[in-house]
C-alpha cells in the first residue's frame, strides 16, 4: 500500500501573540505529553465495566493511571467537543460542528484577540508540537477541498508538524469514512454499508497508518532534546464500523448484554431519528425493531473498539521502547459518547448520558494511588489546565476548566458539574442529577440515584431544584 501524506509546517513564530509567552523552561525538567484522541468512543471498555469488550492495552493504561468513570464532554459531536478540549473553553452557541473553523477565521481577522489553543500554548512554552490523524474536527486539521487545503488550518500556529497519512484513500475526507483497502464512502452509492469486516493487516483501514506514523513521530521526538506534545487521533469506532476481521473474530460466541432503557422516550427530550446511522446501507434492517441486527451492529462496534485498542497498544509500546515513558504524561480521551440503542437512538447528538459520557484516562509515573478509578464528575474543558499543572506550565486565565490534579493525587477528591450544549439546548450533570434546558423553556430533570435514571422526567415535581440547577448552569458557563 502506498503511503501519502498531507503535511503542514507552521512557520509563524510561536511567541507572536498578544496573550504573552514565556521563555522556554529547562527541557530537562519538563514532562512530555502524549494525547490519544479516539473518535466516537463511549465507555465501551473492559476497564470501564463493559466486561464483554477486549481492550487489554487501554485496560493496562487504566490499571497504572487514573480512569475517570464520570467524565463528560461539552458537546455530543466531534467539532464542538474537540473545540472544548483544544481551547479549554465551552463551545460557542450556534456554531455546531464549525467551532474550530469559525475560530480559525477569527484568528485570521484578529490574531491578537483570540486566546491561544492548547497546543499553541505549549508550543509557546518550549514544546515541540506534533499532530497525527484526527485531533481537531477534520482529520488533518484542514477544512478546504477534501480537507486537504494546506492554507486553511483549523488551529493556526499550533503545530510544528501536522500529519495525516491517507494511503490509498487519497485525502483526509476519503480516510475519515474509509472502507477497507482504499475504498471511500460515496454518499449516493448503495455500497455505503453501515459495517464491514475484511481479512488483512491493520493498515487496510486508515487507523493502522495513523498509528504507524504516530510511532515514527515518537521515535523522532524522543531524541529531539526538547519536551514534546504529541497528539494522535484515531478514527475508529466512528461510522462506518469497519475493522480487520481478526477483531470481529474476538466476539464470536461472546454474549452481547441487553440494551438498557431501549424504548423511545416520551415527552420533549433530545431524542432524534439517528439520521447519520440510518443514512448508511443497512440491508433493509433497522436495529430499533430487529434484535439480531442490533446485536450484529454492536459486535462490529466492539470490533472497532478492539482495533483502536491495538493501535493504542502499539503506540504505548513504542513510547516505552524509547525510554520516554519515564518522562511522559499520557492522556487518553474519547471525544464523546455514542448510543447503541439506548433511548431508541443509534448515534450521538443527544443530551442523554450515553452521548455525553466518554472515557478519560490519565497516566504518569508517580501518580497517586495508581490504578484506582475516580467517580467524580469532571468535564473535557478540564484537560487544558490539568496538563498545565502536571507539566509546570502556567495555567492561562482564559481557560474555563478546573484542573484535575487534586483527583490525580487522590481519586476520592470532589468533582464538579459538567456542562454540555447542542442545538441551543443546554445541560448540566451534577453528582446526582441531570438538567436539560430547551430554548422553549421546557426542562428535563433526571435523578441518577433512581432506578429510572434518564427515563423519568421529575422536573414538574421539583421546581425549586430546577431553578437551583439553572443558576448553577449559568454560573458555570460564565466562569
Amino acid at each position: 500500500m502506498s503511503l501519502r501524506y498531507i503535511t503542514l509546517l507552521s512557520l509563524i513564530c510561536a511567541g507572536c501573540t498578544s496573550f504573552g509567552g514565556a521563555e522556554a523552561p529547562n527541557a530537562s525538567h519538563q514532562k512530555n505529553i502524549l494525547l490519544l484522541c479516539i473518535d466516537d468512543l463511549r465507555p465501551e471498555l473492559n476497564c470501564f465495566g463493559a466486561t464483554h469488550i477486549h481492550s487489554p492495552n487501554i485496560d493496562r493504561l487504566a490499571s497504572g493511571g487514573r480512569a475517570f468513570h464520570r467524565h463528560y464532554v461539552n458537546a455530543p459531536s466531534c467539532g464542538p467537543s474537540r473545540y472544548a478540549m483544544l481551547t479549554g473553553r465551552y463551545p460557542v452557541k450556534g456554531r455546531g460542528n464549525e467551532q474550530l473553523r469559525v475560530r480559525a477565521k477569527d484568528v485570521a481577522e484578529d490574531p491578537a484577540g483570540v486566546p491561544p489553543s492548547m497546543p499553541e500554548w505549549f508550543r509557546m512554552h518550549g514544546y515541540t508540537t506534533v499532530s497525527v490523524g484526527k485531533v481537531s474536527h477534520y482529520p488533518g486539521g484542514r477544512y478546504g477541498n477534501g480537507w486537504a487545503d494546506e492554507s486553511l488550518p483549523e488551529l493556526p500556529n499550533a503545530w510544528d508538524r501536522h500529519l495525516m497519512p491517507v494511503g490509498e484513500w487519497e485525502n483526509p475526507l476519503g480516510a475519515m469514512h474509509g472502507y477497507a483497502n482504499g475504498k471511500k464512502r460515496i454518499k449516493a452509492s448503495g455500497e455505503n454499508f453501515v459495517y464491514e469486516s475484511v481479512e488483512g493487516p491493520d493498515t487496510i483501514y486508515p487507523d493502522g497508518l495513523i498509528a504507524e506514523e504516530g510511532v515514527r513521530q515518537l521515535e523522532e521526538l524522543a531524541t529531539g532534546g526538547k519536551p514534546f506534545f504529541l497528539a494522535i487521533g484515531l478514527i475508529k469506532p466512528h461510522l462506518p464500523f469497519g475493522a480487520p476481521k481478526k477483531y470481529l473474530d474476538l466476539y464470536d460466541g461472546v454474549a452481547i448484554p441487553p440494551i438498557p432503557h431501549a424504548g423511545k422516550p416520551a415527552g420533549q427530550t433530545t431524542w432524534h431519528g439517528s439520521g447519520e446511522f440510518m443514512g448508511y446501507n443497512r440491508w433493509g434492517k433497522d436495529p430499533r425493531d430487529d434484535q439480531a441486527f442490533a446485536d450484529e451492529v454492536r459486535r462490529h462496534y466492539a470490533a472497532c473498539v478492539s482495533y483502536a485498542d491495538k493501535q493504542v497498544g502499539d503506540i504505548l509500546a513504542k513510547l516505552k521502547e524509547t525510554g520516554a515513558d519515564r518522562d511522559t504524561i499520557i492522556m487518553l480521551w474519547g471525544d464523546h459518547g455514542w448510543h447503541l440503542g439506548e433511548h431508541s437512538i443509534w448515534g450521538k447528538h443527544s443530551l442523554f448520558e450515553e452521548a455525553l459520557r466518554s472515557p478519560l484516562i490519565v497516566y504518569y509515573p508517580g501518580i497517586g494511588k495508581a490504578g484506582q478509578e475516580s467517580d467524580a464528575v469532571v468535564e473535557t474543558v478540564d484537560l487544558f489546565p490539568t496538563l498545565c499543572n502536571l507539566t509546570g506550565v502556567d495555567v492561562p486565565d482564559f481557560t474555563q476548566g478546573i484542573s484535575l490534579q487534586p483527583l490525580l493525587n487522590d481519586p476520592a477528591a470532589s468533582g464538579h458539574g459538567a456542562i454540555a450544549c447542542w442545538n441551543n439546548k443546554e445541560t448540566i450533570r451534577t453528582d446526582r442529577y441531570r438538567l436539560v434546558v430547551h430554548p422553549s423553556g421546557a426542562v428535563e430533570l433526571y435523578d441518577h440515584t433512581s432506578p429510572e435514571k434518564e427515563t423519568l422526567n421529575i422536573a414538574s415535581v421539583h421546581p425549586d431544584l430546577v431553578v437551583t440547577l439553572k443558576m448553577k448552569l449559568r454560573k458555570q458557563l460564565e466562569r
